[in-house]
């Protein structure tokens, strides 16, 4: 089923929140608010010159990663591009390993040696945030084929911007993932925009999916409204991954409300087209859903919010106390040591 790409409706229709338990509902609000806020400070850190370096923020996309998390099996990875931070946090990452890591701390995700756009977190899930756009494509490749080699019964989940699409490694992975019948999933995040460049002048076709036939894939693509509905759809064509080795494309329509990158203003997008989409939040539908729905007090839900900045404010404290690296670490885990 294909969901319209067009923002503009008038209504942004039934929310299916209501349909969900309170105790999912406010599991998933709360996992959502946990990137929002900690995107937010991370921003406040760049501003304050304690993070260097390029920082791209997950706002307004949190909702895909608290789904991911919710179709994973423990032999399943996670391979992302570099808008990576919302997936550790939603797989489990301590949120304070990843405000050090932005820090470039030694007590970091990777030591402090990554920085935004490189978190890995194997312990979690997470097989590495990635720099070079689309060149992840293949390395994902190779993930589902030790997966399949092995018989683990694994999926990969490979996730990449719509900025992605044109980049020859990309092709060279779906190809691949074709030919060999691999457990994977691409992913394809698609918030409109390839840094400044609209999608419209980046990519000939408005449907992406329409690719996957050339690759031997099968495809869903839908707007990103809930968790649930993502987690629902996304799950489904994970399970046949999983059960028949068979890849598959999937294009989720979402927004970023942030610039690219914090160096970013966002002047070609027009105030008006991003209050239209904050309409479609999953986060705020996701309040509004607990409040109207299943009755929690504004005091209440600004309770969880306090709660959740105090966590986050406690990881930013501890990223700034704790010490830089050594100058030797740059060179550790490079190669395997004998």
């Amino acid at each position: 089923m294909t969901t319209p790409t067009d923002p503009t409706s008038a209504d942004p229709g039934n929310f299916d929140a209501y349909f969900q338990s309170r105790e999912d509902t406010l599991r998933w609000y709360r996992e959502m608010l946990r990137i929002r806020r900690f995107e937010e400070l991370a921003a406040r850190s760049y501003t304050r010159g304690k993070i260097s370096g390029f920082l791209h923020l997950y706002i307004g996309q949190e909702a895909i990663a608290v789904a991911t998390k919710e179709v994973l099996q423990p032999a399943d990875r996670v391979v992302s591009a570099y808008r990576t931070h919302g997936f550790a946090l939603a797989l489990g990452s301590d949120p304070r390993a990843c405000m050090a890591e932005l820090y470039g701390k030694a007590t970091g995700l990777v030591a402090g040696v990554g920085g935004s756009m490189h978190f890995f977190d194997r312990a979690h899930q997470l097989w590495g945030g990635y720099a070079i756009v689309g060149n992840h494509s293949p390395v994902a490749a190779g993930h589902a084929f030790a997966s399949k080699y092995l018989k683990d019964g694994g999926v990969t989940l490979c996730f990449l911007g719509d900025g992605a699409l044109a980049i020859g490694p990309t092709h060279e992975g779906w190809t691949l993932a074709g030919l060999w019948k691999l457990p994977i999933v691409y992913v394809v995040e698609n918030n409109r925009y390839s840094m400044g460049t609209p999608l419209s002048r980046s990519v000939p076709v408005d449907d992406i999916t329409l690719k996957a036939p050339g690759y031997g894939m099968i495809s869903d693509r839908f707007r990103v409204t809930s968790v649930a509905e993502t987690a629902e759809r996304l799950g489904a064509i994970v399970k046949r991954a999983r059960e028949e080795s068979k890849p598959a494309l999937v294009e989720l329509i979402t927004y970023r409300f942030r610039g690219h990158s914090m160096s970013d203003p966002g002047k070609y997008r027009g105030k008006e087209e991003v209050e239209e989409w904050r309409r479609w939040d999953p986060l705020e539908r996701t309040y509004r859903a607990l409040h109207e729905h299943h009755g929690l007090s504004e005091d209440e839900l600004e309770a969880l919010d306090a709660e959740v900045v105090d966590e986050m404010e406690a990881a930013v404290e501890f990223a700034e106390e704790s010490p830089v690296p050594e100058p030797e670490a740059r060179f550790r885990n490079i190669t395997i040591e004998s």
